[in-house]
C-alpha cells in the first residue's frame, strides 16, 4: 500500500513510521522544509532506539527508512496514494483546505482521513466533493508506542471506507475503536474531563499536581497522571480541546483560571520546558510554581 502522511510534526512523523515499520510505502510531506528534516531524524532516532533495545535489528531499521520518501511536493507525495492521512495543526479551515487540495492530485478511490483529536470530522470531510471516502484516523502521542487509534465515523463515511480504516489500523499493529463524530470523541472527551478536573483541584489546593498525579497513577492504574499527560500533549492543545468542548458540551468544560494562566505565560508543558512541571531533556525534572519538592 502507498500511504501519504502530510505534516512531519509530532504525530505526522509518528504516523509515517509506523506505517513504513508495517510495510507500507510512505511519502511524507509537509511544506516547511526543515519540520520535513527534523521529522526524519525523529523516525530515525525512535527507530535506533528500538534497535538498540533489541526490538528491532538494524536490517529492519534500514529497510523502514527506505520505505520512507521526504518531500515537500504534495503532487508528489499524494499522486499514486492508497490512503492519505492529514496531520496538519488543529484547525478546521486548515483541514477542509488540506482536503481540497489533495482531492486536485490523489487518485479518486484514496481514502482521505484526518487525525484530528477534537474537531468535527464531518465538517473537514465536506470539503470532499466526495466526502464518504473521509474518516478521522486518531492516533495518540507517541504514535510508535500507543496501541490505540480512534476510527471517526463522519456522517458521510461509508461502510468500504470503515473497513478500510479498521484494516489499516490493524496493518500497522494497533487496535482500533469506532466512534461517532461527536466532540471530543470518546477519549478526547473522557480525557479532558479528567484532566480539567485534576487542574481544578490544583488551583484549588486540593494537593499537588504530583500528589494528584501519583493518587490516579496507583489508584486506577493510570501509566501517567493528568496533569503530566497534559505537559506532554501541550497545555495549548488541552486550552483549545476545552473551548471546543465548552463551545459544544456547555460549561462543565469551562477551562480553569489556571490552565488559561500557563498557557498565557507561556508554560505549555514538556515543549516549553514548564507547564505544572519542570522538564530538562525531555525528562520530568520538578514541579513548577509553588507545590515545593516532589516526595
Amino acid at each position: 500500500m502507498k500511504v501519504c502522511v502530510l505534516g512531519a510534526g509530532t504525530m505526522g512523523h509518528g504516523i509515517a513510521q509506523v506505517a513504513a515499520m508495517a510495510g507500507n510505502e510512505v511519502a511524507l510531506r509537509d511544506v516547511d522544509e526543515d519540520v520535513l528534516a527534523e521529522g526524519v531524524d525523529a523516525i530515525e532516532a525512535n527507530l535506533q532506539g528500538g534497535v538498540e533495545r533489541e526490538k528491532l535489528t538494524a536490517d529492519e531499521k534500514a529497510a523502514t527508512m527506505d520505505r520512507i520518501e521526504a518531500t515537500t511536493d504534495l503532487a508528489a507525495a499524494a499522486g499514486d496514494a492508497d490512503l492519505v492521512v492529514e496531520a496538519v495543526p488543529e484547525d478546521v479551515d486548515l483541514k477542509r483546505q488540506v482536503f481540497a487540495e489533495v482531492e486536485a492530485h490523489a487518485p479518486g478511490d484514496a481514502v482521505v482521513a484526518t487525525n484530528t483529536s477534537s474537531l468535527p470530522v464531518t465538517e473537514v470531510a465536506s470539503a470532499l466533493d466526495d466526502p464518504t471516502r473521509a474518516v478521522g484516523l486518531h492516533f495518540f502521542n507517541p504514535v510508535h508506542i500507543m496501541d490505540l487509534v480512534e476510527v471517526v465515523l463522519a456522517e458521510q463515511t461509508d461502510d468500504a471506507t470503515r473497513d478500510f480504516a479498521e484494516a489499516f489500523v490493524a496493518d500497522v499493529g494497533k487496535e482500533a475503536v469506532v466512534v461517532a463524530d461527536a466532540p471530543g470523541f470518546a477519549t478526547s472527551r473522557l480525557g479532558v474531563a479528567v484532566g480539567v478536573e485534576a487542574i481544578r483541584m490544583v488551583q484549588e489546593g486540593v494537593a499537588s499536581p504530583a500528589d494528584v498525579d501519583r493518587a490516579m497513577e496507583l489508584g486506577y492504574n493510570h501509566p501517567m497522571g493528568p496533569l503530566e499527560l497534559g505537559d506532554v500533549v501541550g497545555l495549548d492543545v488541552r486550552l483549545d480541546i476545552c473551548e471546543h468542548l465548552r463551545e459544544e458540551l456547555g460549561e462543565r468544560f469551562r477551562p480553569p483560571q489556571l490552565l488559561r494562566k500557563k498557557v498565557r505565560a507561556g508554560k505549555l508543558g514538556k515543549k516549553t520546558g514548564e507547564g505544572f512541571y519542570v522538564w530538562e531533556d525531555g525528562e520530568r525534572a520538578g514541579m513548577s510554581g509553588d507545590w515545593g519538592e516532589e516526595r
